[in-house]
């Protein structure tokens, strides 16, 4: 019933639309004008204006035509990351690629494309399905701001599907909680060729901090990582700040918060280890900490109505489904924080932000062709 096709020449086109975070207005109203050609009612929320975006996620609203089936959700996100400008999408073997000079984009436009040809099937063709209610957010890329912005109470979907996964083999029922933390180390600024002696460089301070760290793979829960250094005016000076910015991530909150503490301790050693005495005063290395929550953990039931709608949405089509944990976060986390159990589904892309990112096609359309099923199963349900 997919039209498979139209499904690839609509998912390119919106592939060459440049969508980076932030940036997504050109993207969001050529969704909204599509969707209200069919009918659909489209609403913009004020989530950009709280995230610095020029345009806010955008809500969809279809109203189905069984009208005692409960509502369903779907969701995939609008930007794409860095080098994303220019994206110029083939097709090549069964596989959609950019030219190598960019992302591909399919993270995650395969899972617009999916929404948007699964609803023209269910018009086209009189399906039976309920309320569909579609958000299509923004800035997922840099913390999943849209989504965090959102005002769920403009849904009454209680159950659904986000797009935003590799492969359809697989439905990711578990993400991890996540904490940012930003450590600001303050040394103390002097001439590195006259008197180093009477500095304290911080840079060493946060070298220090971090060899004592405990990093990666902590444990089958639990990942770390220092991903970003920033300080340093000129080699000819003690450098007299740093700023350092990580990550950690567990599917237990318990060693969430040990992992953070952990890392937060090591800087606190480090500063004391490094101080000076300057004209009877003792100065220490000082270390500003800053954690805050990025997202909670997403934790859907094996036995969960909507897990078991999806694999026999699969199981009805022949296709092969496993229940997944991942290391990732995504938008489903906030959906089911707002009280909507809602699963993550792969399309088929892989390598993603990298150039070398790709969207196999085979999956793709079986992605496609789940979501649909999904939808007409749901339709033979009942509102409670």
């Amino acid at each position: 019933m997919i039209n498979k096709q139209r499904l690839i020449d609509y998912t390119m086109e919106l592939i060459r639309i440049d969508s980076p975070s932030r940036n997504e207005k050109d993207v969001a109203l050529k969704l909204k004008d599509d969707m209200e050609n069919i009918g659909a009612e489209c609403i913009f929320d004020d989530a950009g204006s709280k995230v610095g975006a020029n345009t806010g996620n955008l809500t969809i609203k279809i109203k189905g035509n069984a009208t005692d089936a409960p509502p369903f959700f779907l969701s995939s996100h609008m930007d794409t990351v860095s080098p994303g400008l220019g994206i110029k999408p083939r097709i090549e073997n069964g596989i959609m690629k950019s030219d190598g000079t960019t992302i591909l984009g399919s993270d995650d436009k395969s899972g617009i494309g999916v929404i948007v040809e699964t609803v023209r099937v269910l018009k086209e063709q009189n399906l039976p399905h309920g309320d569909i209610e579609i958000v299509f957010t923004i800035c997922e890329e840099i913390g999943l701001l849209g989504a965090k912005h959102y005002n769920s109470s403009t849904l009454t979907a209680r159950q659904g599907i986000v797009l935003d996964s590799s492969t359809p083999d697989k439905l990711v029922l578990r993400c991890p909680s996540a904490d940012d933390i930003k450590f600001t180390v303050h040394g103390l600024e002097a001439h590195a060729g006259l008197c180093p002696e009477l500095g304290i460089n911080a840079i060493k301070v946060a070298a220090d901090a971090i060899s004592m760290m405990k990093l990666g793979r902590i444990d089958s829960e639990t990942t770390s990582n220092i991903g970003i250094i920033m300080g340093g005016i000129a080699t000819n000076i003690v450098t007299g700040k740093v700023e350092v910015v990580g990550e950690a991530r567990s599917h237990s909150d318990e060693k969430l918060k040990s992992q953070v503490t952990h890392m937060i301790d090591c800087f606190n050693k480090a500063a004391t280890k490094h101080r000076v005495n300057i004209d009877g005063e003792e100065i220490e290395a000082i270390v500003v900490i800053k954690v805050e929550r990025s997202y909670d953990k997403m934790d859907v039931a094996d036995d969960a109505a909507i897990t078991k709608l999806v694999i026999k949405a699969a199981k009805n089509l022949n296709h092969k489904i496993h229940l997944h944990t991942t290391g990732g976060g995504c938008d489903a986390n906030y959906f089911n924080k707002f009280g909507i159990d809602c699963v993550n589904l792969g399309t088929g892309m892989y390598e993603l932000h990298t150039v070398h990112e790709h969207l196999i096609l085979d999956e793709f359309y079986r992605c496609a062709e789940i979501v649909l099923e999904s939808i007409k199963l749901n339709s033979q349900n009942k509102v409670n």
